[in-house]
Formats: C-alpha cells, structure tokens, sequence
C-alpha cells in the first residue's frame, strides 16, 4: 500500500472548493488560451496550466501561495500532486 504524505491525505478527507475559472486563469489575464493541461488548487480552488504549458502557472500558483496540493481537472483524471513532498496520489 502506497505511503501518502499529510498534505494529500488531508486534501483527500476535505471537501473541495469550485474551480474559480474554466481555463488558466493568469493565461487568460493574458489573452492566451494555449495551454497543455489544467490543474486545480484544491485549497482554494485557482485553476492553473501545467509544468508542460508554456508558464507554468499552476506550479506558480504553489510558489507564490505555498498551497501545497493540486489536481487535475481533466477528463477522466483523479490524481493529486503535492508540491510539498513530491508525492503523486492517483
């Protein structure tokens, strides 16, 4: 059985918020919707790009804030990333 660390555990037992945008926020600040993936903080609830988009907004999103998990938000994806620990919980 997979050793998960506190901060995926935690956001697995806590209900998650709404994503507060449909797409990366700061990419559409910007008038550019060319984004790989899109993820979610699941502490409140910023949608961001991902490490294979061009800005990388949602690791971003974790160095300006410390929020210390995301998820994915794309079909048929369930997995959670702890930037903290480096830890995958899929």
């Amino acid at each position: 059985m997979p050793s998960f660390c506190a901060h995926l555990i935690a956001a697995a037992e806590a209900a998650e918020p709404e994503p507060l945008t449909p797409g990366c926020q700061e990419c559409a600040e910007h008038g550019e919707l060319n984004w790989a993936h899109l993820r979610m903080c699941v502490t409140c609830g910023h949608v961001g790009c991902c490490d294979s988009s061009p800005h990388r907004h949602a690791t971003a999103h974790h160095s300006a804030t410390g929020h210390p998990v995301m998820r994915s938000i794309e079909p048929g994806e369930n997995w959670r990333w702890c930037y903290v620990d480096v830890e995958l919980m899929a």
